[in-house]
């Protein structure tokens, strides 16, 4: 327990301390974390053989990210990325493949070896691109969409070659010993050091392991439409927040291990998931659940690698590592860059698309792991790809500097298409869709306006389903659950939750988090309309207030006054209310009863006795065949 403590203490500290230090020198959260790791590990020692074991563990951010990635695209927009995930993805992985592969070759190493070094260099980091292309506000982009899409190609793409390289082994592979001898490896040892644990294909033919696997990606696609939403259903009753978190986790954990029990990719599997979930009335509550475990994860992940990079190994062989780093970026580069002219994106776009995804990816450690352990792969030649790996991530957040100013020197303005998005969003939120909140959001969607509708009474939202209007399960109090559902990017917030201390706490936080947030309100009662003034509400609608005002109208127009002098009359009396309601609000103080206080009852008084004088002065200008008393 100690040691835990100490390590645990050891990794937040460095993370706390060289993070924001990062983040405030522009050189962002990534560089960092792995700033953090070589202080922490090479640099004092005060982490060692635990590293790898952290890592394997910090690797489930990864997974992690795929599934809350997975529930951004709905299926229909994974379907229109279709042609660049073929298309684009698949010329990169291709040609990246091929290309490494010939240098390789050209290097004195076997085909086999060669084809497996190709695989290993034709992916990207997903944890590093994605991390800093949404720091930096670039995933709308035209160059960060095609980055994705590369980037979810390359993830789908581990799978066949996980499949592939144990077909790569090569028996002549062989290492030293100290007195000159040959050591060969026991093949059959590595490769069952590789299979270890539970598997539920292991002995079976080849069409047996196709069967079971399709089966459990059909059944994970099945429970993810049908049996999630009752699962959760049954949470919302136990009202017990945490249990929320909990099922979360084992939605995602779950996953990961069924998909490994089958030999799958456990972030292919639970991206897979995240996608039969994206129409899930419970999408922004797994999101916000699940977001600051990622986020943890993650960053343990890139301390782990500077913790773990051999610096006596780099230190001797540094300009060999640095060298062949930078020479598969380069050769990567230009791959992309041509595809990026391919593709027909623009200049900042493409140097976006091609500075992103040079470098090697977390998905290498992996494969070179597994390389070595299967024989497709020698130690040796394992340990020093596993440097020139960490070595390229190590430089990526250096090459988005370069982007940035490769950017400011182009001077182009951003393009965003709203056409295309990763993360399609309303830009309306209505926080709460009661029978107020239902008129709101029919009147904005009829107009042709998409909303995003959040409510924490999950009947109410299965009900708006049942009728085709789409709505989501959330916490309204909680504020990763608003910004989950797209506040940062939102135009308008309409506040008409019930609670007045929730609505006045969500508009307090809004107004904070976005200061140019155009907010409207509903409020119960006059209090309650200085309270969401005080808030930051920009528009307050008391609940009451139009109907009423109509009922009035009514009742005059039933009295014999017109149409349209009824409609003055209910016209002025509501401008006059408004301007009321604005000076009082100013006099209210918090925490004082109206009636204790003197100066609002003064106002308050005078007001009413201007509102009777403006309204006998328009009846008195209305036609007397109209006027109330020529009726009777």
């Amino acid at each position: 327990m100690d040691d835990f403590l100490f390590n645990a203490s050891v990794f937040l500290m460095a993370a706390v301390i060289a993070v924001p230090i990062a983040s405030r020198l522009g050189l962002g959260s990534v560089l960092g974390y792995l700033a953090a790791g070589l202080i922490i590990g090479p640099g004092l020692g005060l982490v060692g053989g635990e590293v790898e074991d952290l890592r394997h563990f910090a690797e489930f951010g990864v997974v992690m990210m795929l599934f809350l990635i997975g529930l951004e695209l709905e299926p229909r927009a994974l379907w229109d990325m279709r042609d660049r995930l073929i298309g684009l993805g698949g010329l990169q992985i291709g040609l990246t493949l091929l290309a490494i592969a010939g240098f390789a070759l050209m290097l004195g190493q076997t085909w086999q070896t060669s084809l497996a070094i190709g695989m290993i260099f034709a992916l990207s980091s997903t944890a590093i691109v994605l991390q800093t292309l949404t720091e930096k506000g670039l995933m709308q982009t035209a160059g960060g969409r095609a980055s994705f899409s590369v980037l979810l190609t390359q993830d789908i793409a581990v799978i066949p070659m996980l499949a592939l390289l144990p077909l790569l082994a090569v028996p002549a592979v062989m290492s030293f010993a100290p007195d000159g001898s040959v050591v060969r490896p026991d093949t059959e040892a590595h490769i069952e050091d590789a299979h270890h644990g539970l598997s539920l294909v292991e002995g079976l033919p080849g069409w047996g392991v196709t069967l079971v696997t399709i089966g459990v990606i059909l059944g994970v696609i099945l429970a993810g439409r049908y049996l999630i939403g009752p699962i959760f259903r049954f949470i919302y009753h136990t009202r017990l927040r945490e249990m929320y978190v909990a099922i979360a986790l084992l939605i995602v954990i779950g996953i990961a291990f069924l998909m490994t029990l089958v030999g799958l990719s456990p972030a292919l599997g639970t991206f897979l998931a995240g996608v039969v979930l994206a129409n899930s009335e419970f999408r922004h509550e797994m999101e916000a659940n699940l977001e600051p475990f990622k986020g943890l994860l993650l960053g343990l992940f890139f301390i782990t690698v500077g913790a773990g990079i051999n610096v006596g190994r780099l230190a001797d062989d540094l300009g060999t590592i640095l060298g062949l780093a930078l020479a598969i970026m380069a050769l990567k580069g230009v791959i992309l860059f041509g595809l990026a002219l391919l593709f027909g994106l623009r200049r900042r776009d493409r140097w976006l698309f091609t500075l992103g995804l040079a470098q090697a990816g977390e998905f290498g450690f992996v494969l070179i792991s597994f390389a070595t352990q299967t024989n497709a792969l020698g130690d040796a030649l394992g340990s020093l790809l596993l440097l020139v790996v960490a070595m390229s991530m190590l430089l990526t957040p250096l090459f988005f500097i370069v982007y940035e100013l490769v950017s400011r020197r182009l001077g182009e303005p951003v393009e965003i298409s709203e056409s295309d998005t990763v993360a399609p969003r309303g830009r309306i939120i209505v926080a709460g869709i009661g029978r107020f909140g239902q008129v709101v959001n029919r009147m904005v969607q009829m107009a042709g306006y998409e909303t995003t509708v959040l409510d924490n009474n999950i009947n109410t939202i299965r009900l708006m389903r049942r009728f085709g209007f789409k709505g989501y399960f959330g916490d309204l109090t909680r504020t990763d659950v608003l910004h989950a559902a797209g506040l940062d990017d939102a135009s308008i917030l309409v506040v008409t939750m019930d609670g007045k201390a929730d609505a006045i706490k969500l508009v307090e936080y809004a107004r904070k988090a976005r200061p140019d947030l155009f907010i409207v309100a509903r409020a119960h009662d006059r209090v309650h309309v200085y309270e969401l003034y005080r808030a930051g509400a920009d528009k307050i609608v008391r609940e009451m207030f139009d109907s009423s005002l109509r009922a009035g109208r009514y009742v005059l127009e039933g009295m014999g006054m017109s149409d349209f002098d009824a409609s003055e009359l209910e016209r002025t009396f509501y401008q006059l209310d408004r301007a009321a309601m604005r000076e009082l609000a100013e006099l209210w103080v918090p925490g004082v009863p109206v009636e204790e206080n003197a100066a609002y009852l003064e106002r308050a008084h005078q007001l009413n006795r201007d509102l009777e004088t403006a309204l006998v002065r328009e009846l008195d200008d209305a036609p007397e065949d109209d006027h109330p008393r020529a009726a009777e």
